[in-house]
């Protein structure tokens, strides 16, 4: 059967898409996201909310960080897995026309459709690899429990889940599923969108080898490849999960840490600098065409405006015009006007389509979960009045 890129997704396929349609929680359209948003994030959070209830750990006791006041886990789990869920059908529902666009357009010239459509079979045949997915598993339990979370995410004190000792920690009851069951279910989320993150990458990769059919003067000033800015849309809810993420951890360093949030600036801007590669890095990959096409562009349009431009001033500035013709209203005005905007168009080309209300966008979507966060460092009313003042 031939694979079209109308058959494109980035996030439908692979054997836990699978595994969810067998369990009635998916189809093919990812349409059931409410029974698995629920269904998903109870597996992981509310044996930990029973099996603290049934250890003391619930409220108080002898731990420093009860589960109910663990902001981190909440918002892992209540938050950002949720997200990482509602982002499978957003991404779905707007990568396959973006990829539709490079036929619809005419950017692929036709001795190489048989090439898009490989690279697009390719994409699709590593979006679907089990052995990929076994290393995932792999490397959330060797690498992201044992040593991440173990060394350097989980807080050294007496919590809910865990208590320090000389040989390291100690997991309570709770702590058990939470390191070997939500943990682990939360990871894997997240490196598997990072992997489908890769899958479209090499997909933009791939086509970016193709020689394009570009348009220097097009309006969107990249060519015509405008449309793939469009991509910003499909991950702000992806960029949003990992802000929730973020902020969970910083507020158990900041309530039970005593860290204050200037002190975790660095981390922050990382985590802003991460989204902004993985999610706007791939449309980068079209730099060298962009940039040839504008070279080519100013060459011939520049040539163009020359021959245009030297017409124009034996007519009109060397006084060879007839002399029935009116210089007022006439056309060769608004050619030159129009000529002049063509030229500029293509001037100002970028060399990626990527704009900077989408980097905006982007940005804001991490920082939304953490700035509550700043309620730590002022008042409600304080806050208030720095942003009247701003602002009026």
């Amino acid at each position: 059967m031939l694979v079209g890129p109308q058959d494109f997704s980035a996030v439908v396929g692979g054997p836990l898409f699978r595994l969810l349609k067998w369990a009635r929680l998916s189809d093919d359209a990812l349409l059931l996201v409410r029974q698995r948003v629920v269904v998903i994030s109870l597996v992981a959070w509310l044996p930990l909310l029973v099996l603290a209830a049934l250890g003391g750990q619930l409220l108080g006791g002898d731990v420093a960080i009860p589960f109910l006041f663990d902001i981190e886990a909440h918002s892992r789990f209540l938050i950002a897995m949720p997200l990482l869920i509602i982002a499978e059908l957003v991404v779905h529902q707007r990568v396959p026309p973006l990829v539709r666009q490079f036929r619809e357009r005419n950017l692929i010239p036709d001795v190489a459709l048989s090439r898009f459509n490989a690279a697009v079979v390719s994409a699709i045949r590593l979006r679907d690899s089990v052995l990929v997915e076994i290393v995932l598993i792999v490397l959330v339990y060797v690498v992201g429990v044992l040593v991440v979370w173990r060394d350097y995410v989980a807080v050294d004190t007496r919590t809910w889940y865990a208590t320090p000792v000389a040989a390291g920690i100690e997991l309570s009851a709770a702590g058990v599923w939470y390191s070997y069951v939500s943990l682990p279910i939360f990871q894997f989320l997240l490196l598997r969108w990072y992997f489908r993150l890769f899958v479209w990458a090499r997909l933009l990769w791939q086509v970016s080898r193709i020689d394009l059919c570009l348009i220097p003067t097009h309006p969107d000033r990249v060519g015509g490849l405008g449309f793939l800015g469009g991509i910003v849309f499909s991950f702000t809810v992806l960029a949003t999960a990992h802000g929730a993420l973020v902020s969970g951890h910083l507020a158990n360093r900041i309530f039970f840490a005593g860290g204050g949030l200037p002190d975790f600036k660095i981390e922050i801007a990382a985590v802003v600098m991460l989204v902004l590669f993985v999610m706007l890095g791939p449309l980068t990959v079209f730099a060298l065409q962009l940039e040839a096409t504008k070279r080519k562009g100013l060459r011939e349009y520049g040539n163009l405006a020359e021959r245009y431009v030297r017409g124009f001033d034996a007519k009109w500035m060397r006084e060879s015009a007839p002399a029935d013709e009116a210089l007022v209203g006439s056309a060769d005005i608004q050619s030159l006007a129009d000529l002049g905007s063509g030229y500029e168009v293509v001037r100002t080309m970028r060399g990626a389509p990527i704009t900077m209300e989408g980097v905006i966008q982007l940005v804001a979507a991490v920082l939304l979960p953490i700035s509550p966060l700043l309620l730590t460092m002022m008042s409600m009313e304080e806050l208030a009045n720095k942003l009247f003042s701003v602002l009026l």
